[in-house]
């Protein structure tokens, strides 16, 4: 995947950083899902702790 976008301002580029605002840009797609992710159970636990079980 090469396409990459600015989270502050939005814009899609191919570069690392965003040509308007210079930050670094990162990948719009969702990460693959795994029934069998080690990582799930501690990231739903922050989920909960960040947002107060408010979703």
């Amino acid at each position: 995947m090469k396409m990459k976008r600015c989270r502050t301002c939005g814009i899609y580029t191919l570069k690392e950083t965003c040509p308007n605002c210079g930050r670094p840009t990162t990948s719009p797609h969702p990460p693959r899902f795994s029934p069998l992710d080690p990582y799930g159970k501690y990231r739903r636990m922050l989920k909960k702790q960040v947002f107060g079980g408010q979703l």
